[in-house]
């Protein structure tokens, strides 16, 4: 039986064009980071794919909703993750490691502040994506409709991740 969340997540999805089975619904994840915070800090996920050579997900954030920055560092001698975000519906405010934009069009989780240390910004509207290069600091923010992004990536093992805030786990 699917959750609220999970079905929420397969609502939009269908709504948006996107359609999984029933038993794939299932199988959405809902990650809220550790900090008991998802409307805030967190995101939906599904992922179609991810084995020894690729990855592909679809990821959907409610109006503001925040993944925090992390990193995808190389494991025991293989490359870190690649990813490259495609925006599917809505606005996704993306920032990377680099020059800082001077006024940033997110807004950073409140007492979390301190934790981000990425500002460089790239906005992707539907049909725009970007590639983030490994061991690249980075984190997102779905604008004020939400939105919803498709992941194609290297092998993904979250558990490798590397988040700058202490406090989250994965």
């Amino acid at each position: 039986m699917l959750s609220d969340r999970q079905t929420h997540m397969h609502q939009v999805l269908k709504n948006n064009g996107f359609f999984l089975t029933d038993q794939e619904a299932e199988n959405i994840e809902i990650a809220d980071f550790g900090l008991n915070d998802f409307e805030t800090t967190g995101l939906y996920l599904y992922t179609y794919e991810n084995n020894h050579r690729y990855c592909a997900k679809e990821l959907y954030l409610a109006p503001g909703q925040t993944c925090p920055e992390h990193r995808h560092p190389p494991v025991n001698g293989q490359d870190g993750k690649m990813e490259t975000f495609r925006c599917r519906k809505g606005i996704v405010y993306l920032y990377v490691e680099g020059d800082a934009t001077p006024s940033i069009s997110a807004t950073l989780p409140a007492g979390r502040e301190a934790t981000y240390s990425a500002f460089h910004q790239i906005i992707l509207r539907p049909g725009e994506q970007y590639t983030i290069a490994q061991d690249t600091k980075h984190w997102f923010q779905a604008g004020p409709e939400g939105a919803i992004v498709s992941e194609f990536s290297s092998t993904s093992s979250d558990e490798n991740d590397i988040f700058t805030d202490p406090e989250i786990t994965r």
